[in-house]
């Protein structure tokens, strides 16, 4: 089953966002080397495509997991779970309709 795992970052932490982005990007990468993984992307602060250094409000991934307490385990043990980028995170179920 697809989940949503969404990421919010928290106040002053862009520093160290780019600081483990190579290894947040390698985990997803190995989801989309797998085939399982549907979408993924940062959700700037403001509105534009390069914040710059407003930064951002978090993160969306959209994957498959054998289970809703798999997915939570995978985004615990994200480095930007474990680094304090998200301030906070949640899980939820997903079901792609459209396209």
């Amino acid at each position: 089953m697809f989940y949503a795992l969404i990421g919010e970052d928290a106040p002053g932490t862009l520093e160290t966002r780019l600081a483990v982005r190579a290894e947040h990007l390698a985990r997803l990468e190995a989801l989309r080397d797998e085939g399982r993984l549907l979408l993924a992307g940062p959700m700037p602060a403001i509105d534009a495509p390069d914040p710059g250094p407003a930064g951002f409000a978090g993160s969306l991934v959209v994957a498959e997991f054998d289970s809703l307490a798999s997915a939570e385990r995978w985004l615990a043990e994200d480095p930007y779970a474990r680094q304090g980028v998200f301030a906070r995170t949640t899980v939820r179920p997903f079901r792609k309709v459209l396209p």
